[in-house]
């Protein structure tokens, strides 16, 4: 792979689906790829342990079935793990835990080409990237940096808040909404603030979508895309690969506990 296949989808206009991936092993990452549905995996580097070595793995098992990649990021270490997974070949990057436009703005500077033009602090480090070109030209190189696809949680009362205002940073692809943080930030569990929480997500798609933002939406079900859908959402990640584990073990668990009582 010699693109960033995200982008393209974007530019295209096409819609996109993904599944979030907490092992690193290139083994689970395949076995996305073989079933041939899926644009793109997204590791979740905020929950996951992992190395460096993991991120240039995981990028290579991604090029290999033609998927993209994104990398969902800590607010704190975001600068030097935001490059570092840029370098190792990484299509997309998360930024989690922005709260005002000046925060997203800081965050894409990290990322954005050191050029006379956009004035980023990310340079010509020399890495695998996608494909593995690292003697490409200065400018060549430059625009591979600003096809990287950029997505935000917003996960914070101060983001929701501050929607109109993020959502108009020049460089921001995506947004999606994180119910459990922002539940926090309010003071509340979400179980109980159900209708309020939907209203935020809701604000959220539609602030997004008239500033020309992408919302992406992370569902479990495939059933609950038709809500999203008929909201304008185009953009999904289907499943979470923790999720699954542990619903199916706590599924099958409780019911053979269940025959074994009875022994």
């Amino acid at each position: 792979m010699k693109e960033n296949h995200l982008r393209n989808l974007l530019n295209s206009g096409k819609p996109t689906m993904g599944t979030r991936m907490w092992s690193t092993l290139p083994f689970f990452t395949e076995a996305v790829g073989a079933t041939g549905f899926y644009d793109y995996v997204e590791f979740v580097a905020e929950y996951a342990p992992f190395t460096l070595y993991d991120l240039d793995n995981m990028c290579m098992a991604c090029e290999l079935h033609g998927m993209g990649s994104m990398i969902k990021l800590d607010f704190l270490n975001r600068g030097y793990f935001a490059q570092k997974a840029i370098q190792s070949g990484f299509q997309s990057v998360m930024f989690t835990d922005c709260r005002t436009a000046d925060e997203v703005r800081s965050s894409l500077k990290m990322i954005t080409p050191e050029t006379l033009e956009e004035g980023g602090t990310f340079g010509y480090a020399n890495r695998r990237y996608i494909g593995f070109q690292p003697r490409i030209s200065q400018m060549a190189h430059a625009q591979r940096q600003r096809d990287i696809v950029v997505s935000l949680m917003i996960e914070k009362r101060a983001a929701i808040e501050n929607i109109e205002e993020i959502c108009k940073v020049p460089g921001v692809d995506m947004v999606q909404f994180g119910p459990s943080d922002y539940s926090l930030s309010n003071g509340w569990d979400a179980k109980d603030h159900v209708p309020e929480t939907k209203e935020a997500e809701r604000h959220m798609i539609k602030t997004a979508i008239a500033h020309g933002v992408r919302p992406r939406c992370e569902i479990q079900k495939v059933e609950d895309a038709r809500y999203y859908v008929e909201l304008g959402v185009r953009d999904f990640c289907m499943g979470d690969q923790m999720w699954k584990l542990m619903a199916s073990w706590a599924h099958d668990g409780e019911k053979l506990r269940d025959v074994l009582a009875t022994v």
